[in-house]
């Protein structure tokens, strides 16, 4: 069993920055691809940063490539997510997520454990 505690959210204005944290117990952590989601009030979860097992090939949404770089230190089980030149339209509760598969992917389904999450407020 796996289980994903993300910390890090918070109140920012417009082009500030935040970095996400997600801690994992469990020794699965290492074996396979890690992925964050957001979802914002009334909209659907979205894809936001996948990162594969062991930290040399990541994937972006256009909405945050450039601005956002997901890494992983699996000595510490732990996942960030660095997020720069935030905008209001980055308001969400974010989520990380452990996939079963080796290499990054964008679909939800294919994540098997998630976090309860952490929000993030951008103010314009």
């Amino acid at each position: 069993q796996v289980q994903l505690v993300e910390s890090g959210g918070g109140l920012v204005q417009a082009g500030d920055s935040l970095r996400l944290s997600c801690a994992a117990s469990g020794r699965a952590f290492s074996n396979y691809a890690m992925g964050w989601f957001r979802q914002a009030p009334g909209k659907e979860r979205e894809f936001v940063a996948a990162i594969n097992w062991s930290g040399g090939s990541t994937d972006y949404a256009d909405s945050v490539k450039g601005r956002f770089t997901i890494s992983r230190d699996n000595a510490k089980n732990t996942a960030s997510l660095q997020m720069n030149s935030l905008k209001p339209e980055d308001t969400a509760v974010y989520y990380c997520a452990l996939s079963g598969y080796l290499m990054p992917t964008r679909r939800g389904s294919s994540y098997a454990y998630w976090g309860q999450g952490t929000q993030v407020t951008v103010s314009s």
